[in-house]
């Protein structure tokens, strides 16, 4: 479906899950869990179908970012982190979604960072999934040389620094498969919906710059940050320098996944099942 969000500008969402559940004679409201995509310039496939286990206990609300995907498109200077985390407020007030659940996957994380600091009080619960605070090209250069040889660690430096349809295919030949651990689904790669103009564009613009770290003292509910130890491009040391500047009382968590690479369910789902079903269960001030 497509939901508007402000005149003219729709999302496209997909709900799984009941929101309202029998609990004898009255119906219980479940918490609603909003999924951030990664990219830039991706969609939200990526979180299928591992989220679907999670609608025992939560409303998943799956969306592509404005201008992604199946949502409508829009001008490219509209592609801003600003105007990401404020539409996450946005689609929760058009969806009539109050105290969401917020998992940022990689660049999603990016935008879950700038709504905790944008609009504290918003979430009840946020989830950083391998993702990011800087550009911090010097570690990516360092990881993708280590895991693919110096073929790797220069095209990684080529197209972080030109991003363009040239260096991003051989971004995609010498780069990509080193995300993961585990082979990909097969099917998946046809699911997706990808804009490579916004990932060109947010690489030019926002990400050289980027620091996401101030914006975090502002925190006002828990926050589990997960990482995968063998992930080349939002490498773990990353997420430990996120956590450092989350205020202690809210840092509910800093999961490591040994032999696991970028999003941590997909190459040991099991381990980050266990780790997000205790989150999205726990009782909490902030919830």
């Amino acid at each position: 479906m497509h939901i508007e969000i402000q005149p003219g500008i729709r999302l496209f969402v997909d709900i799984e899950g009941l929101g309202l559940v029998p609990d004898g004679r009255t119906l219980k409201e479940k918490p609603t869990l909003v999924l951030i995509h990664g990219g830039p310039g991706f969609d939200h496939t990526a979180f299928r179908p591992f989220f679907s286990r999670f609608t025992d206990l939560c409303q998943v609300v799956y969306f592509d970012q404005r201008g992604h995907g199946r949502s409508d498109p829009r001008p490219l200077d509209e592609m801003r982190l600003d105007v990401f985390a404020d539409d996450v407020v946005r689609l929760c007030d058009a969806l009539g979604v109050t105290r969401p659940i917020v998992l940022g996957q990689s660049f999603g994380g990016f935008v879950a960072q700038r709504y905790l600091a944008r609009h504290p009080a918003h979430p009840r619960k946020v989830v950083l999934s391998s993702t990011s605070h800087h550009f911090g090209l010097a570690r990516k250069v360092e990881r993708f040389g280590a895991l693919g040889g110096p073929d790797a660690a220069r095209v990684t430096r080529d197209f972080w620094e030109r991003p363009g349809p040239d260096t991003w295919a051989a971004y995609e030949q010498h780069c990509r498969h080193l995300y993961n651990t585990r082979p990909k689904n097969p099917d998946a790669g046809g699911w997706m919906q990808f804009r490579p103009d916004i990932l060109f564009e947010h690489t030019r613009t926002e990400l050289p710059g980027m620091d996401l770290r101030p914006g975090l003292a502002n925190v006002q509910c828990p926050v589990l940050v997960m990482a995968g130890e063998m992930d080349p491009v939002t490498p773990p040391q990353d997420a430990e320098e996120i956590g450092a500047a989350i205020p202690p009382q809210w840092l509910a968590g800093f999961e490591r996944f040994p032999g696991v690479g970028h999003g941590p369910w997909r190459d040991d789902p099991e381990a980050a099942e266990r780790v997000l079903r205790a989150f999205l269960a726990s009782q909490s001030a902030a919830g």
